[in-house]
């Protein structure tokens, strides 16, 4: 086979997967993608129809390399401090990618296109200082496409409804468990009615809920070889999609009925379910399990472009994966009960643990641009 052959057969693979339904993020983003076309490349070549960042991917981007030095210098000769460097920094990245993506979220009647930013995770369990910086990034970006990232923390589930109700699109991160995830679904029909009720067109607000996946299996897998029995084993790697299909059973439940209808017809937008965390972290496991297994119609899989590459290379054939597939995943969890999993503690560690990365990675950036600052000022 030609390479040109071999790359238009890995372009079909991906085109497959978008045409059922699932649309293809990149779970990365920096000024060198930008600069360098390859961002463009994937938009072109790989069906990538949105970005989403966190503070991890922001530190690394800014960490590596030389493409920020230039407005590092012009920020220091300004007289920026370090907080409003960062802010600088990563709002002109993001609304660049916008900008990059403008055409996609055009030609998608503002559904994929879109590019998230976090608010500062040091904020993950403060409602009003949420809400507040959400806010001010909607209007520091200025770009329609713009999704605001909120963690699902019991805190942040008001700030998403007040967000949501000044007419602002939200990505919701951080959710590990189906329970969560319908008190996320709730606050964003609040926010929608809320929306309404202040005179915002619903049609214009786009929201995803990112259920993270793999680090579910990272953990439950770790609980069951510490008890190491038979049972216990044979449930290795099967916790992470039954939990994502059960998630999808519920959007499907709550995106029907009087409530939802009522805002439909108002012009409002399911908040779909995005994949999150899909690579796959044990070398044990297909590196394109958590695509293959969650394949279904009206989700977002946000990947990190190892995962892309491999899935364009030898993913599986994409069809549904997740439609009344409930009854089973149900069945996955009572035996991890059974076995003896706490399933509550997994995820309350899970979301403890997922704020304190974030918030590890946030201080990394800021000494990272500290230092930067520092050299541009001598």
């Amino acid at each position: 086979m030609t390479e040109t052959a071999s790359s238009a057969g890995r372009h079909d693979r991906l085109k497959a997967l978008s045409d059922a339904g699932v649309s293809i993020w990149l779970d990365d983003l920096s000024r060198e993608r930008l600069n360098s076309g390859n961002l463009a490349e994937l938009v072109r070549d790989k069906s990538v129809v949105g970005v989403t960042t966190n503070p991890t991917i922001f530190a690394n981007a800014l960490a590596d390399g030389e493409a920020y030095d230039e407005q590092v210098r012009e920020l220091a000769a300004r007289g920026a401090d370090l907080d409003a460097t960062v802010r600088e920094l990563t709002t002109t990245d993001v609304r660049n990618a916008c900008d990059l993506f403008r055409g996609t979220w055009e030609s998608t009647d503002g559904v994929d296109g879109r590019v998230s930013i976090e608010v500062d995770p040091r904020l993950a369990n403060q409602t009003d200082p949420t809400v507040a910086e959400a806010l001010d990034l909607w209007k520091t970006v200025d770009r329609p496409n713009l999704l605001v990232k909120i963690p699902a923390t019991k805190e942040g589930l008001p700030a998403i409804t007040r967000t949501l109700a000044e007419g602002v699109s939200v990505n919701v991160t951080l959710i590990f468990s189906v329970e969560r995830y319908r008190e996320v679904m709730e606050a964003y029909l609040s926010g929608l009615e809320k929306a309404k009720e202040n005179g915002h067109q619903l049609a214009q607000i786009e929201s995803v809920a990112s259920f993270f996946v793999s680090r579910v299996d990272t953990e439950v897998d770790k609980r069951l070889d510490a008890i190491g029995t038979d049972d216990a084993k044979a449930l290795r790697g099967k916790a992470a999609v039954a939990n994502a299909r059960l998630a999808y059973a519920a959007f499907q439940e709550v995106f029907s009925g009087e409530r939802w209808d009522a805002l439909a017809a108002a012009g409002a937008r399911a908040q779909r379910p995005l994949w999150a965390s899909t690579g796959t972290k044990n070398p044990d496991y297909s590196d394109t399990l958590y695509v293959d297994d969650l394949v279904v119609a009206d989700t977002v899989n946000t990947m990190p472009e190892k995962t892309l590459h491999a899935y364009a290379d030898h993913g599986g054939e994409p069809a549904d994966r997740v439609t009344d597939t409930g009854p089973q995943a149900k069945g996955i969890f009572e035996a991890l009960t059974t076995v003896g999993i706490d399933v509550d503690d997994v995820y309350d560690v899970l979301e403890r643990e997922g704020v304190e990365k974030f918030e590890k990675s946030w201080l990394e950036l800021l000494d990272t641009v500290r230092g930067q600052l520092d050299k541009a000022s001598n």
